[in-house]
């Protein structure tokens, strides 16, 4: 995993006009880079395969937009960048992570209450869709100070945004996405099993 560039942003709108029902614009990407934006991306094979954006608060953020290749969906790539995003943000020490995602979405909504989000809210009519609108659960995440199982290489002075120590987190947990892709291939070997 590495920070999104404005040299990205035509390969992540390709993949967020093929994933997304309702995608952000170009001008949406670009604002948040210019913003300082927590805006990552992942690559396969020199492929662009996920990518996220996360906007920090005073103590809290909102992750905007996560979204993965299709090529490259249930591979765990969406799990790796989650949880790449709750660890920098625990990092900064914010306390909460918010989200919005559609009722319709029961893939996501998994996804996300297994990284630890919970349904806060709901906001009504909130996405478009073919019959009009969408309500759309609001879900969070509390932070808790210590680091996670998943990461032990956080501490608490960890930066935020582009640094050595969150690129350490970054880099581990791509890492950790190959090595966990590579024990699951299971090759049989000669007169192993039919």
């Amino acid at each position: 995993m590495r920070r999104m560039s404005a040299a990205d942003i035509d390969a992540v709108l390709a993949v967020e006009q093929d994933v997304q029902a309702y995608p952000w614009t170009r001008g949406n990407f670009c604002a948040a880079l210019e913003s300082g934006y927590l805006c990552l991306v992942d690559e396969v094979a020199g492929e662009l395969c996920s990518y996220a954006v996360l906007m920090p608060g005073v103590d809290e953020a909102e992750l905007l937009t996560i979204g993965v290749a299709a090529a490259h969906q249930r591979k765990g790539q969406g799990r790796a960048m989650l949880s790449a995003m709750l660890e920098v943000a625990r990092a900064k020490q914010l306390s909460r992570v918010f989200l919005e995602v559609c009722v319709s979405n029961p893939g996501a909504i998994a996804l996300y209450r297994c990284a630890g989000f919970a349904e806060v809210g709901m906001r009504r009519a909130y996405y478009r869709n073919e019959a009009g609108s969408e309500d759309a659960m609001v879900m969070a995440c509390d932070l808790p100070s210590s680091p996670s199982t998943l990461n032990e290489t956080t501490d608490k002075d960890a930066q935020f945004w582009p640094g050595a120590k969150a690129q350490a987190i970054i880099d581990s947990h791509s890492a950790r996405l190959q090595t966990t892709a590579a024990k699951s291939l299971v090759v049989p070997q000669a007169g192993e099993g039919n």
